[in-house]
């Protein structure tokens, strides 16, 4: 029956309820567009990391870090733990920079790794990073650099991207310290966390990627397709243990959105 076939009470009724369905759609649609876009909020009551999270081993002869769910202060989040080990927890990603070019995350370490080096390949370990890979445009790259890329992919494997930004939390060095990898340009490290002060703790965070990814790699054209948390120490051979929660983009006129904590014990960002 149409809408034009009904009685007039009945028109009422259902123009009334076409009146909320559209109000509800309306608020419905503003609060999509201003919402977050969530990559990494977790379940305590499993263990197990879900997909499409999944372990990623560049290194084959390195023992893999162990990643599991665990509740912290109130708070479900990913456990590494590494032992002499090197891996990523890693998912791909849809992430429009343009709309939502601000990255939150909230992490910890129990401390710091005390003989990695930024400097160094033989110190090249972090108690806890957050890794960002991207596919640039061709025009953003020198021949140079495709040939680099190509013979690295042949070492590296395929999957190995344009480039790549860690956000790491170092053990000594100056917080905004910016230095390309000791194995390659193409990754560009961030420290963004460093040393012990804020050991023990959880600590909010809140960078703008679009705007780094275009600093450090000359274009604002980059893609970013997948997101990895780690904890690596296969280098140093030391043991460490740290936590990722509540990774997330917003645009840059929001706030982050952090699960609230049970313990009082929160260092927020300066």
């Amino acid at each position: 029956m149409t809408l034009h076939a009904l009685s007039r009470s009945e028109t009422r009724r259902h123009s009334g309820w076409y009146w909320l369905l559209g109000f509800y759609l309306s608020c419905f649609t503003f609060h999509t567009s201003a919402t977050e876009v969530s990559v990494g909020r977790f379940d305590a009551t499993h263990a197990s990391v879900p997909p499409p999270w999944q372990i990623i081993r560049f290194d084959q002869s390195a023992p893999p870090t162990s990643y599991s769910i665990q509740d912290w202060d109130g708070i479900a989040a990913v456990e590494a733990r590494a032992e002499s080990s090197m891996a990523l927890l890693g998912r791909k990603v849809e992430i429009h920079l343009n709309d939502t070019p601000i990255l939150c995350w909230r992490w910890r370490v129990d401390h710091v790794l005390k003989t990695a080096d930024i400097h160094k390949r033989s110190g090249d370990d972090y108690a806890a990073r957050i890794y960002l890979a991207f596919t640039l445009p061709e025009e953003a790259m020198s021949f140079t650099t495709k040939a680099t890329l190509k013979i690295a992919r042949s070492i590296w494997g395929k999957d190995m991207p344009d480039a790549a930004i860690n956000y790491v939390w170092d053990n000594k060095h100056p917080i905004g310290l910016q230095i390309p990898n000791t194995y390659t340009s193409r990754a560009q490290m961030i420290v963004q966390q460093s040393g012990n002060a804020h050991a023990g703790k959880w600590i909010e965070e809140r960078v703008n990627v679009k705007s780094d990814v275009s600093k450090l790699f000359d274009t604002d054209k980059a893609k970013l397709f997948l997101l990895a948390v780690a904890a690596d120490s296969d280098n140093t051979h030391e043991s460490v243990k740290s936590g990722f929660a509540d990774i997330h983009f917003v645009s840059e006129d929001q706030s982050c959105h952090f699960t609230p904590l049970i313990k009082h014990n929160l260092a927020k960002e300066k």
